[in-house]
């Protein structure tokens, strides 16, 4: 791998955010980010948290103030009737998905270590790169747990 092709580039993380976003919405379907809740700057309430992970649903009916920006995501949303402001570095995302079917991305949990780690591991797959086959014919997600079907 070539060190010098990502001198000096920006992260195409918030790119690819907003461009899942754009296709998931296209499509009439909703959007979902998995966050990792334990990145620093992460904004939500403590009570959505789950296992250091939160699910959100990111369509425009459900959140006011929408801004999927280069550094960060933010917006409103309610939780408990409560109008809350939110705030996810796009680091923190792992995943962007459709609720209804799981088609999305998924990302690495921090991408700077996976930059760093690049040459050693571009010869063996880490674990944890696909989520678990699902079993049978049916791909459809299971209500409550965020699935993704990886795509190649």
């Amino acid at each position: 791998m070539d060190t010098n092709e990502n001198a000096g580039m920006t992260s195409n993380r918030p790119y690819l955010l907003r461009a899942i976003y754009d296709w998931i919405s296209d499509n009439g379907l909703t959007p979902y980010v998995l966050v990792d809740a334990g990145f620093p700057g992460v904004r939500v309430p403590s009570h959505v948290v789950k296992n250091g992970q939160v699910v959100l649903n990111l369509a425009m009916r459900a959140v006011a103030n929408l801004d999927l920006g280069n550094d960060r995501i933010a917006f409103q949303a309610r939780f408990s009737g409560v109008s809350q402001s939110i705030v996810i570095p796009v680091h923190a995302v792992l995943a962007l998905y459709a609720q209804e079917n799981g088609q999305g991305m998924m990302f690495p949990a921090d991408e700077n270590e996976a930059l760093n780690a690049g040459a050693a591991d571009e010869s063996e797959g880490e674990a944890g790169d696909t989520p678990p086959a699902s079993g049978g014919d049916d791909d459809r997600p299971k209500r409550g747990t965020p699935h993704l079907r990886v795509v190649k």
